[in-house]
This record gives structure tokens, sequence and C-alpha cells, in this order.
């Protein structure tokens, strides 16, 4: 009698409970060698430089797919970056979008951690592993490499290969995702809400300067009260709302007066897709010029500027078992990659000329 009414009260939605390898174990099995490790080390600290203004003659690009869902198609375009940054490395620190993490609005493709099979099978512990191949094989390549993190325990298996990370529209609200900031060992991006409301990414930046308490797990898989000293390096990400776009003069002067007593100085960054280019992947280019525009006038609060792109332009529709084309997002639609490379020599030059 009491097996049948402790299936009544506990799991009555469940259809099953799969282990996950422990995440000093997926470590051991991928370790981080010593030139990514530097990679890491050194995107970091790039990043640190520039949001307090130690550094204040770069701008930083945080540019690549929306999701990766091809590991081969994203080295390429990992070793396409490279040969393309390299050369403007006196003016832009270039980080690259690793997102394996897809937050949706009802359903659909939760990205390369959840789904790595494409087929709805949620191999998790394939995806993790996968992930960090993807992270490990881009930072060999000498590129620092920038991820939002949407599931609390991701960061125990990959964010010591992140140079970057973002705490999306859709959780900047979130008490969870804030404490998880606020103990996150590299510099964290804010975005503003789905609303476009600056207010909530503000918050998230006061609260993640603060030590937290709270539960997480260890690097043996252990549920434990995970304790923080506070972080930082944060900035807030102007993405645009359901009000409009927020990457003009006006926004920008806005929200860096807003978060002005973080003491930051450099603390916007604009997202140069989602709602500022209404989803249109061409007009990236033309938000991207508005803001270079505020650049070269003297707009110092600006850290950087992000940009959706792959190697084809476009996207295409998924579902599982579809034969897919060859570097076509999958999610959001993206800049192709001739567009990209010539977009990142305007960003040079511009940086150059404000100089």
């Amino acid at each position: 009698m009491q097996d049948e009414t402790n299936d009544r009260i506990e799991d009555r939605n469940l259809t099953g409970l799969r282990p996950l390898l422990p995440p000093r174990a997926l470590k051991q099995q991928l370790p981080i060698s010593e030139r990514a490790a530097n990679t890491v080390v050194a995107g970091r600290q790039g990043i640190r430089d520039m949001v307090h203004g130690r550094d204040a003659d770069r701008l930083l690009v945080i540019v690549g797919p929306c999701s990766i869902h091809d590991p081969e198609a994203a080295l390429e375009y990992a070793e396409r970056l490279r040969r393309t940054s390299q050369p403007l490395a006196e003016r832009l620190h270039v980080v690259m979008r690793t997102y394996f993490e897809k937050p949706r609005t009802t359903v659909g493709w939760k990205g390369l951690i959840n789904d790595p099979h494409l087929d709805g099978s949620c191999d998790v512990s394939a995806g993790l592993e996968r992930a960090r191949r993807v992270l490990l094989d881009i930072n060999e390549l000498g590129i620092p490499c920038a991820s939002e993190l949407l599931d609390p325990f991701t960061p125990q298996y990959v964010a010591d290969l992140l140079a970057w990370a973002s705490i999306g529209a859709r959780t900047t609200e979130s008490q969870t995702h804030r404490e998880l900031a606020s103990g996150l060992s590299m510099p964290v991006g804010f975005k503003n809400g789905t609303d476009g409301d600056l207010a909530a990414a503000h918050h998230a930046m006061i609260a993640a300067r603060h030590a937290h308490s709270f539960l997480g797990i260890t690097a043996d898989g252990l549920s434990a009260v995970v304790s923080s000293s506070g972080n930082p390096d944060r900035h807030v990400v102007l993405r645009g709302g359901t009000a409009g776009p927020n990457h003009d003069a006006g926004s920008v002067a806005g929200a860096a007066a807003r978060v002005a007593e973080e003491g930051l100085a450099r603390p916007v960054m604009i997202d140069c897709s989602h709602d500022n280019s209404r989803k249109d992947p061409a007009r990236q280019v033309a938000v991207c010029r508005d803001v270079l525009a505020q650049v070269r006038h003297g707009t110092p609060e600006i850290l950087g500027v992000m940009l959706e792109s792959n190697l084809e332009s476009g996207n295409q529709g998924w579902s599982p078992e579809q034969t897919l084309r060859w570097g076509v997002s999958i999610t959001d639609a993206c800049l192709g990659w001739d567009d990209t490379a010539d977009l990142l020599n305007e960003v040079a030059d511009a940086v150059k000329l404000s100089v």
C-alpha cells in the first residue's frame, strides 16, 4: 500500500532518470591542453581589461553561429575566423560564439548539449562530450569562446573553456542565473529583457557582484551548497525588444547612465541581431554601422558588438532525420561568411579612426 501511495505523490509525470558522467570524469577524458588554457586565460583577461578601461583602444567582437549543431562546420568557421581576425588583433578582441544551449519560446531544438543527434533523443551525455570537444578544438586554434549558460549544471562541464558567458534575455531575471554568474570565473554579459527593458539586466549586474550561496553540483557530481564571492566583471548587452531596437545613440547613452553606479569603464555591448535587427540577418550590417558611428564620434562606454554569423547566410528548418545544408543555421538566420569578413574589417577600420 505504501509503494502505491508513493507512486501517486512522487515522480508522477516522469518517464525516466538517466545518470550523467560526473564533470570531473568528463574533464579527465577530455582534459584542457596548455595551448587551450592559454587561449582561455588571454581571452578572459582581454575582456576584463576592456570592461574596466585598461584597454580602451580595441572593440570586443563576439561573432559566430546562432547555435552550433555541426561540430565540423563549427571548426571550419573557427579556422576562417582565425585567419581573418589575427591581422586585426591590435584593434579587435575577437571571441567566437559557441552556443550549445537554446532557450525556446515554446518548443524546438534545444541545442547540441540537449539533443546532439538532432533526433529528439536528448542524449545529454553525448552532447556534453561533443560540446567540450568543440571548445577544446577551437581554443587550440587560438580563438577564445563565448556561450550562453542556460542550465545551472552545464558550467561544471564546459566553463573552464569559455572566455565569456552570456545570461540571456529570458533568464536575466532569474535569481538562479544571477547567483550562477556571481561564481563564474569569466566576464558575463546580461541581456536586456525580451520587452527591451534594461531594468532586469541592471539588477542582475548588481546581484552578480555580490556573494551568494546556492544549490549546485561538485566536480564529482554530488549535490552541494555553492558559495561565491561575486563577479566584478559584468556588463549589459542591448539586444532590442518587443518595443523596438535599442542600438541608437540615445539608448546606448541611457544604458551607460543607468549602470554608471557599477563603476565600469565600458559597460555596454550591442547585439546587432535579435530585435535590434528585427531578426533580419542583413540588417545586422546597418546596426553595426550605427554603433561604429557612435564609436567614431566618441562613446567610450561601448565595449563592443555581437554578430550572428555562419558559413552560409540565412537559416533552414529542422526536423528529425532531415538532411541539412552545410554551414546553415537551424535556429536564427545568420550573416554569411563573406559579409562577416568584410564587416570585421570595417569594424577594425572604425576603431583605427576613433583612436
